[in-house]
């Protein structure tokens, strides 16, 4: 019954700007911790960003620390990543997910329910 659903990808240049969106449906996300992840060709899944359950707390990988703000509208039931001064090797498939615990985490496995992705493509 919960689905998660991401927009907001696009093709940009170096140095743009891009927020993805993650509508989630079927409970609320208030109370949860919500992470970003992203996957590019060739490469394994890798963390990107993550909040907490009540925006308590919120961690990002070492490569985006500083550019991307994870963020959540309640009111919407959505959650966001800001993306800011875009690299080339940001480019990737980004996804959203819902966290088991509400902490939240890094590690992939640790999270219960994906959306279907949003394509990100950085050109230099």
């Amino acid at each position: 019954q919960v689905q998660l659903v991401e927009s907001g990808g696009g093709l940009v240049q170096a140095g743009d700007s891009l927020r993805l969106s993650c509508q989630v449906s079927g409970r609320t996300i208030t109370n949860i911790a919500m992470g970003w992840f992203r996957q590019a060709p060739g490469k394994e899944r890798e963390f990107v960003a993550v909040i907490s359950y009540a925006s308590a707390r919120t961690d990002y990988a070492a490569s985006v620390k500083g550019r991307f703000t994870i963020s959540r509208d309640n009111t919407k039931n959505t959650v966001y990543l800001q993306m800011n001064n875009l690299k080339p090797e940001d480019t990737a498939v980004y996804y959203c997910a819902v966290d088991r615990g509400l902490w939240g985490s890094s590690k992939a496995e640790e999270y219960d329910t994906w959306g279907q992705g949003t394509q990100v493509t950085v050109s230099s």
